[in-house]
């Protein structure tokens, strides 16, 4: 299992809320979280995704992220 990491512009509630279903519905992804209170608005995922992978999830729910 990987951990990575992203800079993103989720950033807030209803962000993290948009994304969860993206986020959760991918099996590869064990976990993950947003740490808002971060100025870069860190994505830490860990599972088995390439970091293309977990950025085309994340452009897909409609954010950007760029691998840290």
């Amino acid at each position: 299992m990987k951990t990575l990491q992203f800079k993103t512009n989720i950033n807030c509630g209803g962000c993290i809320k948009a994304v969860t279903p993206t986020l959760n519905g991918e099996p590869a992804i064990s976990a993950w979280q947003v740490d808002t209170a971060n100025p870069d608005k860190v994505l830490t995922i860990s599972g088995e995704l390439t970091e293309a992978q977990v950025i085309a999830l994340v452009e897909d729910a409609g954010f950007e992220a760029r691998a840290v």
